[in-house]
């Protein structure tokens, strides 16, 4: 019975007929049901006087009765038949008597209180006599209490699901009569609408109906009763009977494999794991092959692949294709989460996959199927995995025949094969195999092909990625491939030049030429001769501009891009003619000066400092000097007067210089953003800020102006700041270089020779860097009287 149930019993017992004394029990004060008559001739409900007689015996004294306190000789009683049967025949007339009252008050225009007792005597009907249940389907109860649910009032409602509950409970025809129409739609329309207390009616209402076979797929295919029952079951409700019977309901709705696949699609998956581990052969087909099909969170991917990752690796190995089909899909499902692939790894996934995807022979897989193989391991081995366990199974020999499948397949699996490679070349332990299986087997020209693909944006884009990751160990190699293939290099400037928000591939494709020998000087023929640089250009200033967006990407992207167009400072030597007019066509010392600004992106900050190095070691031999006019001799005094005297010339440099010809860095006021990196934490944009400063102290320039130039902007302070402190062997060396052309300016060397903390990181050069290290710090020295110069004491030994 219901705790909340507040049905008045003497209430109830109150019938049409009279009721007669001898009806009651003594004891109890209600009507007997079984009615039994002791040895004196006194009649009570077997129950009570039962209870009556252990109290006896429990206080040690002898049966009595209640009564009359007369001690009996016996606790045998003896049944009442005649009694009961004139009972039964008095409550069935008053009960049927009952039942015609609550008909005519079960309408929803009736007085709230008669509605309420009628319903209260229904359920006290049903609960004493079950027998009553044929009479109450008869009269139509049914339908007049489904009737009730529209009404307004919640206790009305409420009280008509208790009193369902009730008719139905244990009765299967009662049940079915109670799932016609729409009346569980209602039920489940409660499941949302209600308050907790005609919600918990409602959900133990349809427990009810669960318990019929027949009518769990009718509660399933009724719109969003799975949902709201299955987010009843993981709520944090404080009516913990509602979650109760809602899990309990979906148990007995576990029956249908229909509804076990809609409860795994609202994220109640144990059922159908279930099936799978325990079902028959054609159920864990089913199952597993809805499995593969269904759309999971990643929790819930490790989840699955604890619970039946080992029976889906066993049916991998089956002879059966349907099994292996199905299972293959389902781990394809589960295998893209860094967590589930470790699970999966750990149960032993790797040598099944890898024997479907190289064996031929009986039942082999159909290339269909090996392309889901191709793509699981992609999956696996593109989580981060650590190989470490694994690499004897990515052998040299496994990747030459994964090289050799890729050649002689679909671009399906192609591209899954491709994919699998890019995996493993984020591995350091796997990596090296790829690297020495690509060189061995001669596949990089193959592999270079992919990047002319049209049709298979995929496909391209694993390619890409592919050759990016080998391209650090294998730059010459990718060089010499892409030199005189100008569809090629072609494609991979197509691709970075496109006009869109900036994707994977572009910054994969930006990435790959980037690694490419900067030096090669063929190669960066063929990039000018197909218009790469000027591409290039556009997107670095678009992206300065804020025209290009692309946020995930658009870091590596820059990068790329200006690796790329620092490999034409390199060039001068071969290319200077093109190289001069394309850098004087776009600016590219401007451009990169404004690059150095790029904080945050330290390697745009050293490769942009690198290329200024490169642009500003060509300005001498771009500076001039001016074109003067011939002197007049029209008289004879003209020729002897002096030559004019030519003004605005570069104070380093001595000729006519600007940053756009010359690419002069103290016409393009660079020093001072150049002297800012010094203070950098990334020791490579600190050398690389020194060697472009030390650009303006080479032999042939006027080191005394540089030397100025350098101090109006206090590079001299962050200079010596560096050496002593002494960070990198690199570093040292190039500060001890610019410290000796400094320390040439007598002036500074005196002030400098009172530091000793300079002195002290000299002396430390001077005994412990290499060769041409050592030579500079003790010229250093001199300079400041540490080392006596001994050049005027002995004569020239040369």
């Amino acid at each position: 019975m219901d705790g909340s149930e507040s049905d008045d019993s003497s209430q109830i017992e109150r019938g049409v007929d009279h009721i007669y004394e001898a009806f009651i029990c003594p004891l109890t004060k209600e009507v007997m049901h079984d009615p039994v008559t002791l040895e004196n001739g006194r009649t009570f409900e077997r129950e009570a006087i039962e209870k009556w007689f252990k109290k006896c015996h429990d206080g040690g004294k002898p049966p009595s009765c209640p009564l009359t306190s007369q001690t009996l000789s016996s606790a045998d009683a003896s049944p009442s038949i005649a009694l009961r049967n004139t009972i039964e025949e008095w409550r069935s007339r008053n009960d049927a008597a009952k039942l015609d009252v609550a008909r005519q008050a079960l309408f929803l225009g009736n007085d709230e209180s008669d509605v309420l007792q009628a319903l209260a005597n229904v359920r006290q009907i049903c609960r004493s006599i079950r027998s009553s249940m044929g009479g109450v389907r008869n009269s139509q109860l049914i339908r007049m209490i489904i009737d009730v649910l529209k009404s307004n009032s919640h206790i009305v409602r409420y009280k008509a699901l208790q009193t369902l509950r009730v008719v139905v409970e244990g009765d299967e025809e009662s049940r079915a009569m109670l799932a016609e129409g729409d009346t569980v739609r209602t039920l489940v329309k409660f499941l949302s609408h209600e308050p907790s207390k005609g919600k918990e009616a409602a959900v133990s209402l349809l427990f009810e109906l669960s318990k019929s076979e027949a009518l769990c797929e009718k509660i399933g295919s009724v719109n969003g009763a799975l949902i709201l029952l299955v987010g009843l079951t993981s709520s944090n409700s404080v009516n913990v009977s509602i979650v109760e019977k809602a899990d309990r309901t979906l148990e007995n709705m576990e029956r249908s494999e229909e509804v076990v696949r809609q409860m795994a699609s609202y994220g109640r998956l144990q059922p159908l794991l279930g099936k799978i581990l325990e079902g028959s052969p054609e159920t864990k087909l089913s199952m597993t092959t809805f499995l593969g099909e269904l759309s999971l969170n990643n929790d819930t991917k490790v989840v699955v692949a604890q619970t039946v990752g080992s029976s889906l690796v066993d049916l991998m190995r089956s002879g059966d294709m349907p099994q292996r089909e199905a299972s293959l899909r389902a781990l394809n499902n589960i295998s893209s989460f860094e967590g589930s692939a470790k699970v999966l790894i750990s149960i032993g996934i790797f040598p099944p996959l890898i024997k479907d995807l190289f064996y031929v022979g009986p039942n082999n897989l159909p290339i269909r199927l090996k392309e889901v193989s191709a793509t699981i391991l992609a999956n696996i081995v593109n989580t981060g995995y650590d190989f470490d366990k694994a690499t004897t199974l990515f052998s040299d020999n496994r990747v030459e025949n994964l090289l050799y499948l890729i050649s002689n397949t679909g671009p399906a699996i192609q591209c899954k094969l491709l994919e699998v490679l890019v995996g493993l070349t984020t591995c350091q332990k796997t990596v090296e195999h790829v690297v020495s299986a690509v060189k061995t087997s001669g596949a990089i020209i193959s592999l270079v092909q992919f990047l002319e693909v049209r049709e298979n944006d995929d496909l391209r884009l694993a390619s890409i990625k592919l050759l990016h990751n080998l391209s650090p160990f294998m730059s010459e190699e990718l060089a010499g491939a892409l030199r005189g293939t100008a569809g090629q290099l072609d494609s991979l400037v197509a691709i970075i030049a496109e006009k869109t928000p900036i994707s994977e591939e572009q910054a994969a494709a930006a990435g790959l030429l980037a690694e490419l020998p900067e030096r090669d000087s063929a190669l960066t023929r063929d990039m000018l001769s197909v218009g790469a640089f000027e591409k290039i250009v556009s997107k670095v200033v678009g992206i300065r501009q804020g025209e290009i967006r692309g946020m995930r990407f658009e870091r590596n992207f820059l990068e790329g891009l200006v690796r790329i167009l620092s490999r034409i400072t390199f060039a001068f030597g071969d290319e200077a003619r093109a190289v001069t007019f394309f850098c004087r066509e776009y600016d590219v010392a401007s451009l990169f000066i404004q690059l150095l600004q790029s904080n945050g992106q330290d390697s745009v900050q050293m490769v942009s400092a690198t290329a200024l190095e490169n642009l500003s070691l060509e300005s001498i031999n771009l500076s001039h000097m001016p074109d003067l006019p011939p002197p007049s001799c029209g008289s004879i005094f003209s020729c002897m007067s002096r030559p004019p005297v030519v003004t605005g010339l570069c104070k380093i440099h001595h000729g006519v210089c600007s940053l756009k010809e010359t690419f002069c860095l103290v016409e393009g006021e660079a020093v001072e953003k150049l002297v800012a990196l010094l203070d950098h934490e990334n020791d490579k944009v600190v050398e690389a800020s020194l060697a472009a400063l030390s650009s303006l102290l080479e032999d042939g320039l006027d080191v005394e102006k540089g030397v100025n130039i350098l101090d109006e902007a206090d590079g001299i302070r962050h200079v010596l700041n560096v050496l002593t402190e002494n960070r990198t062997e690199k570093l040292t060396r190039r500060a001890v270089w610019l410290v000796e052309r400094i320390l040439r300016m007598e002036d500074i060397a005196r002030e400098v020779a009172e530091q000793p903390n300079v002195s002290a990181s000299l002396v430390d050069a001077f005994q412990n860097g290499d060769f041409r290290t050592r030579q500079i710090a003790e010229n250093a020295l001199k300079h400041i009287d540490k080392i006596p110069n001994f050049s005027g004491i002995f004569p020239n030994m040369a």
